[in-house]
């Protein structure tokens, strides 16, 4: 049964993954310059999978496939592929596929799409657009980057708030103009402000006179144009809000932010958190080339250096007791690593705890003192542990006793220095997940090697 149940998970996530078998065909299509057989590959596959094998493909395949495929690049491919690359398939793209796709993409796609552009590159594509909405991303781009007037798309369905559940109806059947895809009919009054707004299933199951006051949705927030994007989707993942209309200074309706946008934003800063926290950079991706992999990660290692060295001249101030004990050689890296695992524990929930905003001013004190009162307790199970270890490894008790109050010292401080160095970082304005780790690795080793070494020149010498 276990089996069966097992099979059936895995059986549909294949499904959603290109095949290596269909890889495999279509690089073997590009190698041999053979269109008709890449198109014939690439025709049931859906526009996130087309993306997906973009990016997959190198840097010579990917030109190839350009080249070689006649079906159309449009704007769903263009959205879904990684920024890293993204530019590069658009230099790549002829301007006339390029201006047509960008015609069929919602305003927030496009603002995504050129916003890192060259100015020559961005007048290309806003040149393509119909006024209206070369206007709107225009006017997207003057707000600041990561903020909800970037976010947004200016597409937003509205409605007077004095009307009924039928005039409205009547004027959605009547619009052409309308989104592919909307949730909710905002209702504004006669200045633009906003008043509520109504999902599309309560419109379609409410009779057609009843006014659309009566079936506004209490979930109804607005957001700021200025609000940042973090903020944003937190709000979206705090109240399981569906969109929410933006309005600008004057509190005046500019635009719409749905779910996947919001979803794609709390995606990519938890990506970056766990970059950060790996010292990967924030914006690594399984297409880089060797030279920006190794760019990103020099400056986190030349730094882990530096660390090192810190840790390395406290061992230095105990050379004559390791020289005269060989067995505190044997069991120092126990003592760096437990402390280590042990801060990056705290320090991974401290880090998430602050980007969902879920460790706040009034719960902090109630954290501190659960991770210091969780690193002793910890302290306490594997100060034993080692203890133990270490008199049937060396059979001196004097050397498990330093060990294991050594061990106790240090997950205590490894879990203090886990919550507080984030929060330290976060209260003056730094990323806590940029530099923590950094710094609790730095605490722990110069704390873990200086009590256990000091320990034991006291007690053993």
């Amino acid at each position: 049964m276990t089996e069966q149940r097992e099979a059936q998970i895995d059986a549909p996530e294949d499904e959603f993954q290109l095949s290596q078998r269909d890889l495999d065909s279509i690089n073997k299509a590009i190698d041999e310059g053979d269109g008709p057989a890449l198109d014939a590959l690439m025709e049931p596959m859906h526009a996130a999978d087309i993306a997906d094998l973009i990016e997959q493909l190198t840097a010579p395949r990917r030109r190839s496939f350009i080249d070689l495929y006649s079906g159309e690049i449009d704007g769903d491919i263009l959205t879904e592929i990684d920024e890293s690359i993204r530019e590069e398939v658009i230099e790549q793209l002829p301007r006339e596929v390029l201006a047509e796709a960008v015609r069929e993409m919602d305003s927030d796609d496009v603002v995504d799409l050129i916003e890192d552009m060259e100015a020559p590159e961005q007048q290309a594509i806003l040149a393509a657009l119909d006024e209206s909405d070369r206007v709107a991303i225009e006017q997207s781009l003057t707000y600041p980057e990561y903020s909800a007037g970037r976010l947004m798309q200016s597409e937003v369905v509205t409605a007077p708030e004095h009307w009924t559940v039928g005039e409205t109806i009547d004027f959605l059947r009547q619009e052409d103009w309308l989104p592919d895809q909307f949730y909710h009919v905002v209702l504004v009054d006669p200045r633009r402000h906003p008043a509520g707004y109504v999902t599309l299933g309560k419109l379609l199951s409410s009779r057609r006179n009843v006014p659309l006051r009566e079936i506004v949705e209490d979930s109804f927030r607005t957001i700021s144009v200025r609000q940042d994007e973090g903020d944003v989707a937190h709000v979206f993942n705090k109240y399981h809000l569906i969109s929410a209309p933006v309005v600008d200074e004057h509190d005046r309706l500019v635009g719409v932010i749905t779910i996947d946008d919001a979803m794609s934003v709390l995606d990519e800063e938890h990506e970056e958190d766990i970059l950060r926290l790996a010292g990967v950079g924030d914006d690594s991706s399984i297409s880089d080339t060797i030279v920006e992999t190794t760019r990103q990660r020099v400056p986190w290692l030349a730094a882990n250096i530096v660390t090192s060295l810190i840790a390395a001249s406290v061992i230095a101030l105990f050379e004559e007791t390791i020289a005269r004990l060989v067995a505190l050689a044997v069991l120092m890296p126990i003592v760096a690593s437990m402390g280590g695992n042990a801060g990056t524990q705290t320090l991974t929930v401290a880090v998430r705890g602050l980007a969902t905003k879920s460790l706040t001013r009034a719960n902090t004190v109630r954290i501190v003192r659960r991770e210091m009162s969780v690193g002793l307790v910890n302290g306490v199970i594997f100060g034993l542990a080692m203890g133990g270890v270490t008199f049937l490894w060396f059979h001196d008790i004097r050397l498990s006793l330093v060990i294991g109050m050594a061990m106790i010292v240090n997950l205590f401080v490894a879990a203090l220095g886990g919550i507080l160095v984030p929060l330290g970082l976060d209260k003056v304005g730094a990323d806590p997940a940029l530099a923590s780790g950094t710094f609790v690795t730095t605490v722990t080793d110069v704390v873990g090697f200086f009590t256990f070494l000091g320990l034991a020149t006291l007690v053993l010498l």
